[in-house]
């Protein structure tokens, strides 16, 4: 029942992880379906690889945010 209100209406989704600044990782509230952003910014079903990719690339990200944590404080970074 649930999947037919998905294909009646679309997924609802809510963002379960932010994965970078762009790409985040998300559930539809009715099927509980997992989704994604792939590389050209569009949803794509949350696979193994996807999976896998989104760590390395969370992993990658948190390391720059570290060392630019570390740079010396007087610098003005900006962020979104």
């Amino acid at each position: 029942m649930k999947n037919i209100h998905c294909k009646m209406f679309g997924h609802d989704f809510s963002v379960t992880r932010h994965i970078t600044y762009h790409v985040k990782e998300y559930t539809c509230k009715n099927c509980k379906k997992e989704f994604t952003t792939n590389s050209s910014g569009t949803l794509t079903e949350l696979t193994p690889k996807f999976r896998e990719i989104n760590e390395v690339l969370e992993n990658i990200h948190k390391r720059r945010l570290r060392k630019r944590s570390k740079l010396n404080p007087d610098l003005l970074v900006f962020s979104h």
